[in-house]
C-alpha cells in the first residue's frame, strides 16, 4: 500500500482513524479497519457514504411534540393517527424509543426528556425537557390519561421519577412505571426485547415509598 511510505497520505489516514476512534465504542484498531475498508471502495461508493452523514446532520430535526428525531417538523411517531394518543411514555433519550418500539408492545405516544436529573453532574430538571412534558399534559390533559415512566432503573432516573410525579401528582392522569423485569441500575438500551416487552406489559402504579 503506498499511501503507508507517503507522508501526507499518513496524516489523512490519521485523521480519519482518529474520527472513527471518536465515535462510541470504537478503538482505534476498528477505526483503522473501517477506514482501509473505506480506502478499497470506489470513489462513488465513498461519496454516497459521506454525503448519507453530512445529509443526516443538516436535514435532521426535532420533533416539536416529543423531541423525537425526525425528517419533519413532527415526528412519524407523533403523526400516526393509528397510534394510542392517550398514553405517553417518558424517556431519558431517543435510542430508548427505539429500543421500545422493537418490542412492539407499546403503541402510545413519547417524550424525550434528553437525560436524567443528576446534581453530581449539573443537571437539573431546567435542563431537561420537562417543562415541555408538563404543558403538553396540561394542553390535552383530556386524552391523555396515562404517563409511563421509563426512566433508567438508577439514582438518577427514580429523582427524574419522582420529580415528574410530584409536578402532577393533582392530576387525574394514572402515573405507572415499568415492571422491575429491568435490573436495578440498568438502561434500557441494554435489556433484551423480551424483557422489556413485559416491563411494558406488566407496568405498575407509581408508588412513593
Amino acid at each position: 500500500m503506498m499511501f503507508l511510505n507517503d507522508k501526507k497520505s499518513n496524516r489523512l489516514l490519521d485523521e480519519a482513524v482518529s474520527q472513527f476512534a471518536s465515535l462510541p465504542g470504537i478503538g482505534r484498531k476498528t477505526a483503522f479497519k473501517l477506514v482501509l475498508h473505506l480506502l478499497k471502495k470506489n470513489y462513488d461508493e465513498v461519496e454516497r457514504f459521506g454525503n448519507a452523514i453530512i445529509h443526516m446532520k443538516q436535514d435532521t430535526k426535532i420533533c416539536k411534540i416529543c423531541s423525537n428525531i425526525s425528517d419533519d417538523d413532527i415526528c412519524h411517531i407523533c403523526s400516526n393517527t393509528s397510534r394510542d394518543n392517550t398514553k405517553i411514555c417518558v424517556v431519558e433519550n431517543i435510542h430508548d424509543i427505539m429500543i421500545i418500539e422493537s418490542t412492539m408492545q407499546y403503541k402510545g405516544l413519547y417524550h424525550v426528556l434528553g437525560g436524567v436529573i443528576s446534581p453530581v453532574d449539573g443537571i437539573g430538571p431546567n435542563n431537561l425537557n420537562i417543562s415541555s412534558l408538563i404543558s403538553r399534559i396540561n394542553d390535552n390533559g383530556n386524552i391523555i390519561n396515562e404517563l409511563i415512566l421509563a426512566m433508567p432503573t438508577t439514582m438518577e432516573g427514580d429523582t427524574t421519577n419522582f420529580y415528574i410525579y410530584k409536578k402532577l401528582e393533582n392530576s387525574d392522569i394514572e402515573i405507572t412505571l415499568l415492571a422491575r423485569g429491568v435490573a436495578i441500575g440498568e438502561e434500557l438500551q441494554y435489556t433484551d426485547e423480551l424483557t422489556l416487552g413485559q416491563s411494558i406489559i406488566n407496568r405498575k402504579p407509581f408508588v412513593v415509598k
